[in-house]
């Protein structure tokens, strides 16, 4: 068996692949490219192009595809093989520097929100050497940006890619205040997504059209059993699970894919999958190729990845924490506070910028993560809440404290844990314990923003929080680059930063209710339950400034996200609906009548005999009554939904569906599953909470 030293990175064309396939000139100045943002001239292209489509062919490729975000939210790819004609009936394998760079698209099919008419069809691709290119099912895939004929953004890595520049132009102007000889020549943010699934039994699946149309289920009643002992968190991993995670390590590794820890999470089939950090753009990448090839393997063990947020009601759902930091090209990370952090003012002044942000731009975090399915999941078990807050922890609390009020701080020592044990090793104590419940969680040297969707692209996220950082960033550094006396000026302003923004700090339990109201009523902060309150804020006259001075977004791509993501939220209730309706009628109120039918003859049976028939007559009503308040309420649900249509305006259709159409689906579902707990397993039409959450080997 081969060594993971030997074939990670195999297909991926990264450095070990480029310096073997690309001449020294070639490779040193892609190298800039990658490492500080220079510009790519063509020829170097149409080398780079040259030794890929060798190396592709190397590894028996015959295509190569542009390999791009849309706004689906999932990834597009159009193969194009290598062959050209040259005479007699003969090809050859060609690849050019041209179409390395740039790809064309049929750009009206995808979703634009009114940026494209449906005739204008023209889209174009163009090549992000910053990530490496990859080959999945014997094609070369080619990180791309796609945009339209007029130049606007239609995917998620585009504005990404503008943001981290953004944050890259304003933080090198505040590193060169500290230090106006620095050799840092890029600013880039670095990502680890860590990432939540289930895994069900794929012939159970395919007996649930809840699971196949939706990805969630949309009826179930609450099994014996769910996760209250704790037990499954870190627990054993079972035989077939455990070869899943091998084999999508192994793809993974291959990639190039940076696949480092796996464990079993908080709900019964629940697991968790984190890398190592990587370049943002890079890590959005390789966690949609993740999700991608996640679901892949899981088919080949007889198996079903399910990525919703909330695929199961009454369990934990699953996120996908996005965990955040600032680095320099010089490998510095400019969120590590050092043994003093209190001495650390290049720190405390990049922590202020981000505390600013997440203030100022708390609606913009909260919408980056709003999606029909992640309304779900947040403040539910596992989730924070949809108040934003940032969790800092006792030590820089502390220091934010005294230096607020100009008082002296007494650094923490750091101590030894007393285990009891003498044959235990010490161990020592951090100074901060990690808060589990608060959206947006300072980890160390790095944040953690906790409330992103298992299924979400973690592109919108990180380009809503560069982009609010390179603000704070860029006011900072115009009040300090005129100022003559900077170490005073440099207090003043951390101390007004910490004054104007300490109401997002808060290090509590973010569950507790009293919290909700504190932060509401007290604090002012924005608690956004759903989709459509969240996105009324999208809009906002300072958000809309904020983009455009970075040059991440105009006014009319934000609209057109505005537009996208309610009526994406507008038909993935539409659909659910339309199951529930569906499956209420075929199977469950078809089920229910055929068992009633089994007891009221097992009841005239032994009438027959002379022998009581209480219970039969009893349950016979009671899921009579059932039936009859089922049919009610999926009527109820039918004529709510012929007033779908007639909303027009998507922000009163979205409104509409979170009003009118969700209580009643709720409503619904609670008596299909009280008459599910009711009727015998084998008359039930479709596989319980049980079968799904404990039929793993």
């Amino acid at each position: 068996m081969a060594l993971v030293t030997e074939y990670f990175g195999s297909l991926a064309f990264d450095e070990t692949a480029m310096q073997k396939y690309l001449p020294k000139e070639t490779y040193d100045s892609l190298k800039k490219t990658i490492d500080e943002g220079r510009h790519l001239d063509i020829e170097i292209a149409n080398v780079v192009a040259g030794a890929m489509k060798d190396w592709a062919i190397s590894k028996g490729c015959t295509h190569f595809t542009h390999w791009f975000q849309p706004l689906t939210g999932v990834t597009a790819e159009k193969h194009d093989s290598f062959i050209s004609p040259v005479g007699d009936g003969r090809v050859i394998m060609e690849f050019s520097g041209k179409e390395l760079v740039r790809g064309e698209s049929d750009a009206s099919s995808f979703p634009s929100g009114g940026l494209r008419a449906t005739f204008e069809a023209r889209g174009y691709t163009a090549w992000d050497p910053t990530s490496y290119a990859f080959i999945k099912d014997k094609t070369l895939c080619i990180p791309t940006a796609f945009c339209s004929y007029g130049g606007e953004a239609l995917d998620k890595k585009t504005p990404l890619l503008r943001s981290m520049e953004a944050i890259g132009v304003q933080a090198l102007r505040i590193l060169k205040l500290f230090d106006p000889d620095t050799d840092v020549a890029c600013i880039r943010t670095s990502v680890g997504p860590e990432q939540e699934y289930f895994l069900v039994p794929k012939e159970m699946y395919d007996k649930r059209r809840d699971l196949i149309f939706t990805g969630r289920t949309l009826f179930g009643a609450k099994p014996p059993k769910g996760q209250e002992l704790d037990d499954h968190y870190y627990g054993t991993i079972k035989p077939q699970v455990d070869a899943f995670m091998k084999e999508l390590d192994e793809e993974l590794w291959k990639l190039g894919i940076l696949a480092k820890t796996e464990h079993n999470e908080a709900a019964p089939s629940q697991h968790e999958l984190a890398p190592i950090y990587t370049q943002a753009n890079i890590a959005t990448d390789h966690n949609q190729l993740t999700m991608e090839i996640m679901q892949k393997v899981a088919k080949r063990h007889g198996l079903v990845c399910l990525l919703h947020e909330k695929p199961f009601a009454s369990v934990s759902g699953s996120g996908k924490h996005n965990n955040w930091s600032i680095t320099t090209n010089t490998g510095v990370n400019l969120l590590k506070p050092g043994k003093t952090p209190y001495d650390n003012a290049q720190f405390l002044l990049f922590l202020c910028a981000v505390i600013k942000a997440v203030d100022e731009y708390q609606d913009l975090l909260r919408i980056s993560a709003a999606t029909a399915g992640n309304d779900h999941r947040l403040g539910a078990d596992e989730a924070p809440p949809a108040v934003i807050s940032i969790f800092l922890g006792d030590e820089l609390s502390a220091i934010i404290d005294a230096l607020e009020t100009n008082t002296h701080y007494d650094p923490m020592e750091k101590t030894q844990l007393q285990l009891g044990v003498d044959t235990l090793p010490p161990l020592p104590k951090d100074n901060t314990d990690r808060n589990r419940t608060s959206p947006f969680a300072f980890t160390g040297n790095k944040f953690e923003f906790r409330m992103v969707g298992a299924s979400n692209s973690i592109g919108d996220c990180n380009t809503f929080l560069n982009t609010a950082v390179a603000e704070s960033l860029r006011q900072f550094a115009d009040i300090l680059e005129r100022q003559n006396d900077f170490k005073s000026a440099l207090n003043d302003l951390i101390r007004e930063t910490i004054k104007n923004h300490k109401r997002i700090i808060f290090n509590g339990n973010s569950y507790d209710d009293a919290w909700i109201k504190e932060a509401t009523e007290e604090r002012g902060l924005l608690n956004l339950k759903t989709t459509p309150d969240a996105l009324g804020c999208f809009l906002d006259e300072k958000n809309v400034e904020l983009f455009a001075r970075h040059h991440v977004y105009t006014k009319t791509e934000m609209k057109s996200r505005y537009e996208i993501t309610l009526g994406n939220y507008s038909k993935t209730i539409r659909i659910e609906a339309k199951v529930m309706i569906d499956m209420v009628y075929k199977e469950i109120l078809p089920a229910i009548t055929s068992y009633v039918k089994e007891v009221c003859e097992a009841g005239n049976a032994k009438k027959a005999l002379g022998i009581p028939s209480v219970y039969e007559e009893k349950m016979a009503a009671r899921l009579n009554k059932i039936t009859c308040d089922i049919y009610d309420r999926v009527a109820d649900l039918e004529a709510a939904m012929e007033g779908v249509s007639e909303r027009k305006d998507k922000t009163i259709r979205a409104f509409y569906m979170k009003d009118e159409i969700i209580p009643r689906m709720n409503s619904l579902r609670s008596c299909c599953d009280e008459a599910e707990y009711l009727t015998a397993e084998k008359d039930w039409p479709y596989p319980t909470y049980a079968s799904l959450l404990f039929g793993l080997q």
